[in-house]
């Protein structure tokens, strides 16, 4: 049996995406209160295989798990799964809205609620928790000293902690998407499909003009498509960045894997985050001339001109 594990407590959005992974159903699963706590068990071998949010529609990267990916021992992204957000504003049973003095939620799921809570609750004061569903748990009956009155979290994890609705959908932005990815030790890489990503973290040699431009045309050149591209401190020294980024393809695309080499070849290292399937099953567009036919037909063209 596959032993999985998420970012919890249970009645997150994490624990829904892995609902949505079928060959989760029926398997044992553990939550993990972070994402470092998550990552590091299947690193020391105590799960097989977790589920982490990555990136959202709205608030963009998700830095927890693109700088624990980053960092430590290896570890390779085999899957991820879209879930739809909808967030609810929930309280004990006999608060009302005009209680409401503190809202307790996670970062990211505040940060797609401002709008709603400045026009609707303007001097309700911010209250940081570990999950938004860690927000419904300290909000639970037997949950005591509780600094807020109501939180932002999952219509799940209202009910599964007994609360009541104040307000449904309050998300400031509609049909808002988190994707989320199965992460797991390195091991045998899933077939190509024809509708996959790349993800790698890419490390400059040194910062100097033209630097990331240098990295793109690695892309480029090849007819590849970059999904997402984002930015994140190293911590080395201010202003040491390295780019985490996904792109369409698979490493045994010809495109993708000569993309990869000449990434090696400039970059001071390159973090292979894996090649998986995409969860919206839409297929790479490739450029002209960019086809695996394409390659071959030049390398062929190549070895014989070497003899």
């Amino acid at each position: 049996m596959t032993a999985y594990g998420y970012f919890g407590p249970a009645g997150t959005f994490t624990e829904m995406a892995l609902d949505a992974w079928a060959p989760a159903h029926g398997q044992p699963r553990t939550a993990f209160g972070t994402v470092d706590a998550a990552l590091d068990a299947v690193r020391r071998g105590e799960v097989d295989e977790v589920m982490v949010p990555i990136e959202n529609s709205v608030e963009g990267g998700v830095s927890a798990t693109l700088d624990a990916l980053a960092t430590g021992s290896a570890l390779v992204v085999v899957g991820e799964v879209l879930v739809p957000i909808t967030f609810v504003l929930a309280a004990r049973p006999g608060v009302t809205l005009a209680d409401v003095r503190a809202v307790g939620t996670h970062s990211h799921g505040w940060a797609q609620v401002r709008g709603w809570m400045g026009t609707n609750l303007p001097g309700a004061t911010y209250v940081p928790t570990l999950s938004t569903a860690a927000a419904a748990e300290g909000l639970a009956p037997e949950a005591e000293g509780t600094a807020y009155d109501a939180a932002v979290c999952a219509p799940v994890a209202a009910r599964n902690n007994g609360l009541h609705l104040l307000a449904e959908d309050i998300g400031d932005v509609q049909g808002a998407v988190t994707r989320f990815v199965l992460v797991a030790r390195p091991g045998s890489l899933p077939a190509p499909t024809g509708a996959d990503k790349t993800t790698v973290v890419l490390f400059q040699r040194t910062d100097h003009a033209g630097g990331l431009l240098e990295l793109l045309e690695q892309f480029a050149a090849r007819g590849i498509n970059m999904t997402r591209l984002e930015s994140r401190p190293t911590k080395d020294s201010m202003g040491s960045y390295c780019f985490s980024v996904d792109c369409e393809g698979h490493i045994r695309d010809a495109r993708v894997a000569e993309a990869l080499m000449g990434l090696k070849r400039i970059c001071a290292d390159v973090r292979f985050l894996g090649s998986y399937r995409r969860a919206d099953g839409q297929p790479a567009e490739i450029a002209p001339l960019a086809t695996d036919a394409d390659f071959a037909s030049a390398q062929a063209w190549l070895e014989g001109l070497r003899g």
